[in-house]
């Protein structure tokens, strides 16, 4: 017996074996077991999703000798003439070879007639799109008004050329991509059923290059088979694919991360050993550096279209977010000037040398002890003037890149660094001003406060009310900002809670508010402004007062 090939041999002969589409399968299993059905179905989506094999088993159903049902028999004679192909009762046309506007009145001719041997005549139309404006205006009538005994199914991958008369007389269903999750448990089963011996990592390179079709990857692992002499591999499927190896990339983020000028080389010039295309290597780069920016911004969307999500989730949590923007921002532009590089290799190691030599090195700290004054200013259209030196000096805000101190009453001296045994709630503030970072991280330990310290371990409660960005891997950076800071090894636990005392964020939003409203007390006594108020009858407006750090450009 001839072999057969997979995607054919396991092709779906009921709507139990299928994958994906429930929701396609849900209305016409309800429409067949309550008699509900149209005249007219079409089925749109890309190559290989399932519209042809949907619109032969609703043939089946519609045809099926035990009466019409969601599930056929399988073994009564219109069954098994429909799964070899030879039931006369189901037309199939390819649209595509079939074009003329003959061909579709020549198709039309015998819809008047009874079924032979069937319940239904069934007019399979697949590639619908490509019938010239004729054939479809011949196809018209007969569409919206067939005798009873006649069901259309018409099958597309580009439904936007259908006229729209065309479409308003069918029921439209819109088959959706595979998902290489879903592709790579289908391949296992089949696999399994089939005794070949296969790498699971073999199977994601398969679902990815896919590219959302169960036909393409049922074909792919069968060259993969045949490539690897009955087994399926991982460095065969990638051989075979001439795609990149994801370990590969792994250690270039990897080198990228530690910062390390000779790793990134070394992981290059592994690399190279493989030949690579080199815009393909720089865009599998990007395609990580996105999936981990996904996963810091939310990691519960993380795509894992590769298997490796516990991968990119370590990673999301020892990338800081804005070296993740900078690479990816980088790459980007090193894609475009790569063909202009002496060379691609050459090309592609500039790329990451420059994604080194940007890379921020840290926060820049002011000199302890500086204290920042500021000073008011007013933007308002009717009333502007050079504010003198405020009376009563409020609390500094705390600055992104600045040193920001409690007032001498309330904390030790600026220049005293805090160390662990000294770190208390009342003092947790003024530490966190310390910290020196921004971002993600930065905003979620700004709502967090101090709750305990046992030892070498701090506990610190996170604010319920803003705790949606946060995950377990950001702890990790958090601890080690405080480590380094404290100069010990820190051990750090996130609750999330409800939290009653101010954090650093809602101190920051107190000392902005008591600076604004001090700022505009002082323009309100300026004698200046009392000029124009009095003689002009100006309104100074109180929103418009925004208080600027001295040096600070004016807007």
């Amino acid at each position: 017996m001839s072999y057969q090939v997979l995607a054919r041999k396991w092709r779906p002969k009921t709507f139990r074996e299928m994958v994906g589409q429930e929701h396609v399968l849900k209305a016409l299993i309800n429409a067949l077991d309550h008699n509900r059905l149209h005249h007219a179905y079409l089925f749109t989506g890309t190559r290989g999703v399932g519209k042809t094999t949907i619109a032969r088993i609703l043939a089946k159903c519609l045809n099926c000798e035990a009466g019409v049902s969601s599930e056929p028999c399988g073994q009564c004679s219109a069954c098994v003439s429909i799964n070899d192909g030879r039931f006369v009762d189901l037309i199939e046309v390819d649209a595509a070879s079939r074009t003329k506007v003959e061909d579709t009145r020549e198709l039309l001719e015998n819809v008047q007639y009874a079924p032979t041997v069937g319940r239904y005549k069934v007019y399979l139309i697949d590639e619908v799109h490509m019938l010239s404006t004729h054939s479809f205006n011949a196809l018209l009538k007969t569409l919206e008004e067939p005798p009873p005994h006649v069901k259309f199914l018409l099958a597309t991958t580009d439904p936007q050329k259908l006229p729209a008369t065309v479409l308003s007389r069918c029921l439209q269903f819109n088959l959706k991509n595979m998902s290489p999750e879903r592709i790579v448990d289908h391949l296992k089963y089949v696999l399994e059923q089939e005794m070949v011996g296969f790498d699971e990592a073999a199977l994601w390179l398969l679902g990815r290059s896919a590219d959302g079709s169960m036909r393409d990857a049922m074909s792919l692992a069968d060259q993969g088979v045949s490539f690897g002499s009955g087994k399926l591999l991982e460095p065969d499927v990638r051989n075979m694919l001439g795609t990149i190896d994801q370990t590969a990339v792994y250690d270039i983020i990897e080198a990228l991360a530690a910062a390390d000028g000779a790793q990134v080389l070394a992981a290059v010039d592994q690399l190279s050993e493989h030949a690579p295309d080199y815009v393909a290597a720089l865009e599998e780069l990007l395609t990580l550096l996105h999936r981990i920016a996904i996963t810091q911004a939310v990691p519960e969307a993380t795509d894992n279209s590769f298997g490796d999500k516990e991968r990119v989730t370590d990673l999301a949590g020892r990338l800081a977010a804005e070296n993740v923007q900078l690479f990816y921002q980088m790459g980007l532009n090193g894609r475009r000037d790569l063909p202009l590089a002496p060379d691609p290799r050459s090309g592609f190691e500039m790329v990451l040398l420059r994604m080194l030599a940007f890379m921020p090195a840290g926060i820049a700290q002011l000199p302890q002890g500086s204290v920042q004054n500021s000073a008011p200013v007013a933007n308002n259209t009717a009333a502007s003037a050079e504010a003198p030196e405020p009376v009563k000096k409020p609390e500094p805000v705390p600055q992104p890149s600045a040193v920001a101190e409690e007032p001498e009453s309330k904390l030790p001296p600026a220049a005293t660094p805090i160390s662990l045994d000294q770190l208390n709630p009342t003092n947790w503030n003024q530490l966190f001003d310390r910290l020196g970072f921004g971002g993600v991280v930065g905003n979620i330990a700004s709502h967090c406060v101090l709750q305990q310290i046992e030892g070498d371990t701090i506990t610190l409660g996170l604010d319920e009310n803003n705790a949606t960005l946060f995950s377990d891997s950001y702890t990790a950076r958090i601890q080690q900002h405080l480590s380094v800071t404290l100069n010990a090894p820190i051990k750090l636990k996130i609750n999330v809670t409800p939290v009653q005392v101010e954090t650093p964020s809602g101190r920051k939003q107190r000392l902005i508010k008591e600076r604004r409203q001090q700022a505009f007390v002082d323009l309100q006594n300026d004698p200046n402004v009392q000029t124009l108020i009095n003689d002009f009858s100006a309104v100074l407006v109180e929103e418009s007062v925004e208080p600027v750090l001295h040096g600070a450009r004016k807007q």
